[in-house]
């Protein structure tokens, strides 16, 4: 078979996948499931707040700071479905939700979402997506040996490292979608920095006003350090450790199929981490409605074997177990290179 001809039948397995799902129905919107989620998230929200006031000057307030990382996480959740239109079938409505929520938890919605495109165009590529481009860590033998000085030995001992640099996401997604709105290198610059002005105001004037000094900020460290392990946790484990590609020409299904990795379990699972432990099923279909990733995974999988394309999935912690055993792997010529010199 030609190269021409074999590319045609990889992109016509697209396709038949593509109808089956579209068959299946899976495509549809589910606006009833996204009203009765968005308005428990906002439940749950005002309902954190209403009780923050209420407790007043306490160290229970410590316990509203958790509960406050895991709805600040829900709402991303909704931003992510937003910014690929799973949620409604034209782009505006999905933007309009997608910034809102993106102001209730002070995060650029725009500044996000052209990232995560980017990532979604090119998964696990060692060139084209930046979830690989991250400074403390290196993903690949050739981000390993370019490290030098502090970030050489943070590639080093990135294994040990990589938890405790995941309490610092929240705050890197606070700050670096704040510097893209700033910088004017997001649409919508207006409307999102009125948000995400309005989110910094009114977030430090109610912990410092209700709390003394001393407990505020420890509040708000729990909080945002809360937060960012739990967005960490919930997206590490879908790509990190799986194939990269570097250079590679691969058709749209395997690429996105040997790239993405699955998480196993049930309803829990599927509320922890957002629909998100359907990675392979997400990355095929990226405006697939949350709720029918689930019901599309049987028939991917199937599709899968049936032309034996490698599908990954696994346990939620042994998923980390993967990440961090190839963290470590990453790392370890730079160890090997010092202690040859040391000898």
């Amino acid at each position: 078979m030609t190269e021409q001809a074999e590319a045609s039948t990889r992109s016509g397995e697209y396709a038949a996948l593509l109808n089956e799902v579209r068959d299946a129905g899976l495509l549809r919107r589910r606006y009833r499931y996204y009203a009765w989620r968005i308005a428990a998230n906002l439940a749950v929200f005002a309902g954190a707040w209403v009780a923050f006031a209420f407790l007043g000057d306490s160290w229970w307030q410590l316990g509203i700071a958790a509960v406050l990382a895991v709805v600040f996480a829900q709402l991303a959740f909704i931003g992510h479905d937003a910014g690929h239109k799973q949620i409604f079938r034209t782009r505006k409505p999905n933007d309009v939700v997608g910034t809102a929520h993106g102001g209730l938890v002070g995060m650029s919605y725009r500044w996000w979402v052209s990232g995560h495109n980017r990532h979604h165009a090119n998964p696990n590529h060692e060139e084209h997506d930046p979830d690989l481009d991250i400074p403390a860590l290196a993903f690949t033998s050739k981000q390993a040996r370019l490290k030098q000085g502090f970030l050489r030995w943070m590639a080093k001992h990135q294994a040990v490292l990589f938890f405790p640099l995941l309490a610092l996401e929240g705050l890197n997604l606070h700050i670096n979608g704040m510097k893209a709105v700033w910088q004017g290198k997001t649409k919508g610059r207006k409307i999102e920095g009125a948000l995400l002005t309005a989110h910094v105001v009114a977030y430090l004037t109610a912990v410092f006003l209700v709390l003394s000094p001393g407990i505020a900020v420890l509040f708000i460290v729990v909080h945002q350090v809360l937060w960012g392990i739990y967005m960490g946790c919930s997206f590490a484990p879908n790509h990190k450790g799986m194939p990269t590609m570097t250079g590679q020409s691969v058709d749209f299904l395997r690429k996105q199929v040997l790239t993405s990795r699955n998480i196993r379990g049930g309803w829990f699972t599927d509320f922890l981490l957002g629909g998100l432990n359907y990675q392979i099923e997400h990355h095929l279909f990226p405006n697939m409605p949350r709720p029918n990733l689930r019901l599309a995974q049987p028939i991917v999988r199937r599709f899968c074997a049936e032309h034996g394309i490698s599908y990954s999935q696994t346990g939620l912690l042994r998923s980390y177990g993967y990440v961090l055993q190839h963290l470590h792997e990453m790392g370890a010529p730079l160890r090997a290179a010092d202690r040859a010199r040391a000898a």
